[in-house]
């Protein structure tokens, strides 16, 4: 491995003064400094994270901030972690996760160290204590997810709203005229977590507007729920055909759970969701659904921080919603379907 005695050695100097070319601390000349990065040039030396950020004032790392509450489904969080980590290398940055409920302090204390450069935050509530920080804070941020009022903030998300209209459109165009919402867990919900608050009013939005009768019901992701959930579901809307599933562990046990109780799956229930593609597509019944698109928003995300760190910030969009895309599958068909 190539170490800074290799490059003093190359370039005909003392180490110190390779530590000195990198880190800035006291002047050399400009023919040492040419030999120097020669020296790395060629033999390929990547310099300390600790020397590359005294050099630079810049740690070269962003904190990714999410919190994992009650409720929240980590294989999907861990699909826009993957993403945030994979498009942070393509710009040589490492990431920091920051996964415990700190809220402002754990914030404040992470950004007036020299550990990062900038924030991904996810998990964001509709009014989040982390914003007035946020607005104010020395360091650029990205929100995965969009508060009640986003204004001098930088959000990025699939248009959740938006989603939860989808599917409903799509039930109504196939005839069904009793719809439900099974949705995240309730605590979710009590948080006013904005992607589960913004799905409901997608989906009840819609509902009004195609005088469909809807209700919405917060359900546990444990798939012993989904026999419970099931059940109450008949009970309390005996003409239900139509259901829109945002739960994602809940999704392909409560379609057994149907089955179970004689409705099939879509000749007497159609069954939509909001997932990750790869879920949906999988199931024994594979169901018509609205992707999560997480590769993407972490993706984009982090080209958000890249352009404010570059000096572009007034030139980042300070909205970016990602349209829904809804995918026709196995589970939904038209009302009078045999």
């Amino acid at each position: 491995m190539v170490g800074i005695t290799d490059v003093a050695r190359r370039a005909g100097v003392s180490p110190s003064t390779v530590s000195y070319a990198l880190s800035g601390k006291r002047p050399i000349s400009k023919e040492t400094r040419q030999r120097v990065e020669a020296a790395i040039r060629e033999l390929g030396y990547r310099p300390h994270a600790g020397a590359r950020a005294l050099a630079s004032s810049k740690s070269n790392v962003l904190a990714l901030v999410v919190p994992l509450r009650a409720g929240i489904h980590v294989p999907v969080v861990m699909q826009f972690a993957v993403s945030v980590v994979t498009a942070a290398r393509r710009h040589d940055h490492d990431v920091l996760l920051l996964t415990q409920e700190e809220g402002e302090e754990g914030l404040r204390r992470v950004a007036e160290t020299a550990l990062v450069d900038a924030l991904v935050v996810m998990d964001v509530q509709l009014h989040d204590p982390r914003l007035p920080l946020l607005r104010n804070l020395d360091r650029p941020s990205v929100l995965i997810g969009f508060p009640a009022e986003p204004s001098g903030l930088t959000c990025i998300d699939l248009d959740f709203r938006a989603a939860g209209e989808a599917c409903v459109d799509h039930l109504a165009r196939l005839g069904h005229r009793v719809v439900a919402l099974v949705g995240s867990p309730p605590e979710v919900y009590v948080r006013q977590t904005a992607f589960a608050q913004r799905v409901v009013q997608g989906f009840t939005a819609a509902a009004d507007r195609a005088g469909l009768s809807c209700r919405v019901h917060p359900c546990e992701a444990a798939p012993g729920a989904a026999r419970a959930i099931a059940e109450r579901l008949l009970r309390e809307q005996p003409a239900l055909t139509g259901v829109v599933v945002h739960n994602e562990p809940l999704l392909e046990p409560l379609i057994d759970a149907f089955e179970q109780l004689g409705l099939r799956v879509p000749g007497d229930l159609s069954v939509t969701a909001i997932c990750p593609d790869e879920l949906a597509a999988s199931l024994r019944v594979p169901v018509t659904s609205v992707a999560i698109p997480s590769a993407e928003v972490g993706e984009r995300a982090v080209e958000l921080l890249m352009a404010k760190l570059d000096g572009g910030g007034t030139d980042v969009p300070e909205a970016t919603l990602l349209p829904p895309r809804l995918t026709e599958r196995a589970s939904t068909a038209p009302r009078d379907a045999p």
